[in-house]
């Protein structure tokens, strides 16, 4: 799953979509326990503000040079999808 760092750092404005992003990684953590004796991961990737054209418009008076690029979470998402992550379940994920 692609969550948010706000769910462990929380911002102020933003209740709902934090509290969804906490609960979002809690699913993903029992999810993991459910389904680790068939094998399966489940995690979650949490990034900080992605560079994306939906967040440049909404934010545009923002500093996008800080933002991460959303190849770097897909990198991320690629490499927990490989094998050699295969004993990697129940994680949250944070980048920047």
């Amino acid at each position: 799953m692609i969550g948010s760092l706000a769910a462990v750092e929380p911002l102020a404005g933003l209740g709902a979509y934090v509290t969804f992003k906490s609960a979002l990684q809690m699913l993903v953590r029992t999810v993991a326990v459910e389904n680790k004796d068939a094998g399966l991961t489940a995690n979650v990737i949490l990034p900080g503000t992605m560079d994306t054209p939906a967040n440049r418009k909404s934010m545009a008076n923002a500093d996008f040079s800080k933002w991460l690029p959303a190849a770097a979470v897909a990198e991320v998402a690629f490499w927990l999808a490989g094998e050699s992550t295969a004993h990697i379940t129940g994680m949250s994920l944070p980048i920047e």
